[in-house]
C-alpha cells in the first residue's frame, strides 16, 4: 500500500494469537506515512496465521483436542488523503478459523469493520534527518452476528473498540525508526448463556471487557521504491483473569503476547500506482495466548482523484 504498516487495526489483531483485536503490520494506521491528497489506496490482504502450543497463563502448554489452529483471513483496506497531513483508513476482514483436531467445529464470517483518522500535526527537520509526530484515532464495530464465546475458534470478540495512539518517528538518509503507544476501550459484550464463572460467578450474559494497551517499535529502511522494516509489539489487556487449568479461553481473558516480524514493500517500477507487500510475525513470549506465526500477502492500487498531474512515483511514500 501506499504506506506499509503493520499491526494486524485493531485494530486489528492477535486475532491471530487468540483473536485479539489489533491491527496487523499490512495495516496502515500502524506506520507514519501518509497518502498525498485525494489519493485514494485500496487493496486485499490475505494472511496465514496458525498455531499448536499456547499459554495457559504462564503456563505453556498444548491440547491433544485441538490440534494446530489455523486462522486465514481476507481483509479489504482502504486508505484516503484528505489532505497531506490527515487521512481516513478502513478495513473489514473475512475470518476462517480451523482445529485440525478433535470435535469442535471452526467458524467463518465477516468480523469488524475498523475506521482510523491519521493525522501528521508536526513535522520537522532535526540534525541530518526529519522527526514527525502523529496522532491516530480509530473504531471498530461488529459487522456480523458472530459469536466470541467459542475460543479459540471464535472469529473475533464483538466488541464495539475505540483507540487513541501517539506515534514519533525519525527518519534519516533513508534509515527510520518509529515508536508508538495505544490505548484501546472496549464496550462490554454479551453471551449466549445466562451466567459463566471467571474469577466468581456472574448470574448474568453481559461480559466486562478489559481494556488493553499496545506499544509498538519498527525501524528498517524506506524510500520511494521500498520499504524494508523489523517490528517488536506488545499487547497488553489491562484487567482480565487466565484460563483455568484444561478449560477453553474466555472472552474476558487476560491475553498479553510480544511478536517480532518483518514487513517488506515493493513498488513496481512499470506500474508504480501498484505496490506488493508482504510479511511475517511469530509470538515470542505470552499469556493465555497462542504461540502463533503468521505470514501475510497484499496488492495495493492508487487511484488519484487530484486534477493536478503526479510524477509517476509517489513521493510522499518515503516520508
Amino acid at each position: 500500500m501506499k504506506k506499509l504498516t503493520m499491526r494486524m487495526a485493531m485494530a486489528a489483531m492477535l486475532l491471530f494469537a487468540m483473536i485479539l483485536p489489533f491491527s496487523l503490520s499490512a495495516q496502515t494506521d500502524i506506520d507514519a506515512l501518509m497518502m498525498s491528497k485525494n489519493e485514494f489506496c485500496i487493496g486485499p490482504m490475505y494472511s496465514y496465521s496458525s498455531w499448536k502450543n499456547y499459554w495457559e497463563g504462564t503456563r505453556k502448554r498444548d491440547n491433544k483436542n485441538l490440534g494446530t489452529i489455523s486462522t486465514q483471513m481476507v481483509t479489504v483496506m482502504g486508505n484516503y488523503g484528505i489532505t497531506k497531513k490527515l487521512s481516513v483508513l478502513f478495513g473489514a476482514p473475512y475470518v476462517k478459523t480451523k482445529a485440525s483436531a478433535g470435535t469442535l467445529q471452526g467458524m467463518d464470517g465477516i468480523q469488524d469493520l475498523s475506521l482510523f483518522l491519521k493525522w501528521r500535526p508536526f513535522q520537522k527537520e532535526l540534525g541530518n534527518g526529519k522527526l514527525s509526530v502523529l496522532g491516530i484515532a480509530g473504531v471498530s464495530f461488529p459487522l456480523s452476528n458472530y459469536t466470541p464465546d467459542y475460543l479459540p475458534l471464535s472469529i473475533g470478540l464483538h466488541s464495539k473498540t475505540a483507540l487513541a495512539r501517539l506515534m514519533v518517528d525519525y527518519k534519516w538518509k533513508g534509515f527510520f525508526a518509529t515508536a508508538s503507544a495505544t490505548y484501546l476501550l472496549r464496550d462490554n459484550i454479551k453471551i449466549d448463556r445466562e451466567s459463566y464463572y471467571t474469577t466468581e460467578m456472574h448470574n448474568t450474559n453481559e461480559v466486562e471487557m478489559p481494556n488493553a494497551a499496545n506499544y509498538n517499535f519498527r525501524a528498517g529502511f524506506r524510500n520511494q521504491r521500498w520499504i524494508a522494516e523489523a517490528v517488536v509489539n506488545q499487547w497488553t489487556t489491562l484487567g482480565g483473569f487466565d484460563i483455568t487449568r484444561n478449560n477453553m479461553p474466555f472472552p474476558s481473558n487476560r491475553m498479553n503476547a510480544t511478536t517480532v516480524g518483518t514487513n517488506f514493500k515493493y513498488v513496481l517500477p512499470p506500474l508504480p500506482q501498484m505496490s506488493i507487500v508482504a510479511g511475517g510475525n511469530t509470538t515470542v513470549a505470552g499469556r493465555n495466548v497462542g504461540q502463533a506465526t503468521t505470514v501475510y500477502g497484499s496488492v495495493f492500487y492508487i487511484l488519484d482523484f487530484s486534477r493536478k498531474s503526479k510524477s509517476p512515483v509517489p513521493t510522499s511514500n518515503a516520508n
